[in-house]
């Protein structure tokens, strides 16, 4: 990832300065109707800190680099979190600021300070409503420091490509399992599925799956059998699905998807555009649901 410099900061006030603007009234109204010059020092003091501190507030977010990292996928209605690391170039340090997206959705990371030629990380965290592929291109970088009356903002250009899946609902249950022929030659099971037993091999069946143990014993040729074998393949067909929406059928789907990979059953996908063939496996898992997420 490649950082982007911030672009020079706007300065607006924030919430404080409604109250700050009744101080300097009633000071000013002290000194005109009384006669107070204590009442006009203290004003003016107060304006100058004020008016001294505005070039510090900008500055406080010059020379800083952003970076955003690769964001995980997941579902709708989950949350996202998209880590940033925020760079400082310049010889001092910088102090409270707030990295954001520019709707304001989702929670900040705040950066208390960031050391002189060092950099600090930090998360936003914001949540995903619609499925598909969504591009951050924009994060925002807010600083009301010293004085918390006036706040400086800055926007940073960024291109980072996230994916979001349907969101797994509908019924658990898994359709029934695609039979297959006693001489189906299957594939080597992941290592995660569970040894079920033996039974009498099959010629033309892979060699890779037989007892040689037993055979080293004296014993006739056995094939051993695993979970994701013994209770048979499941195909995941779009079209084959009752409800009417297309929204409900992808959510069905990938409930499936999340169902079968977690029972440790291997399974394929089938869409109007797209079929993925029978396999398992976290790889395996992410292809379906990604192009679950970007079906149109």
């Amino acid at each position: 990832m490649i950082g982007r410099r911030s672009s020079s900061p706007a300065l607006r006030p924030t919430g404080n300065i409604s109250g700050l603007i009744l101080i300097f009234m009633a000071m000013w109204y002290a000194g005109a109707s009384q006669g107070n010059g204590a009442a006009y020092l203290l004003f003016f003091l107060l304006m100058s800190v004020i008016i001294v501190s505005i070039p510090g507030t900008l500055a406080n977010l010059k020379s800083l680099q952003v970076t955003a990292e690769s964001v995980k996928s997941a579902f709708a209605g989950q949350e996202i979190a998209l880590p940033v690391e925020v760079g400082n170039l310049s010889r001092h340090s910088r102090h409270a600021i707030a990295v954001s997206l520019p709707d304001g959705s989702g929670e900040a990371a705040m950066l208390d300070e960031i050391f002189a030629g060092q950099s600090a990380r930090g998360t936003i965290h914001f949540p995903v409503v619609k499925r598909g592929e969504h591009t951050i291109s924009q994060i925002v970088l807010t600083s009301d420091f010293p004085l918390g009356f006036l706040k400086a903002r800055s926007r940073v250009a960024v291109s980072q490509r996230y994916i979001v899946y349907p969101k797994p609902e509908g019924d658990p249950r898994l359709p029934p399992a695609a039979s297959r022929p006693a001489s189906h030659n299957a594939k080597s099971p992941s290592g995660g599925d569970d040894f079920t037993g033996v039974r009498a091999y099959v010629p033309g069946e892979s060699q890779r799956h037989i007892d040689w143990k037993a055979v080293a014993r004296g014993l006739p040729m056995m094939t051993k059998q695993f979970t994701a074998e013994n209770e048979g393949e499941l195909h995941f067909d779009f079209s084959t699905l009752p409800q009417a929406r297309m929204e409900a059928r992808l959510s069905q789907l990938a409930l499936w998807v999340v169902e079968a990979e977690r029972l440790r059953r291997r399974y394929g996908l089938r869409l109007p555009s797209q079929e993925i063939p029978v396999s398992l496996g976290e790889a395996h898992c992410h292809r379906c649901l990604r192009a679950l997420a970007l079906h149109s």
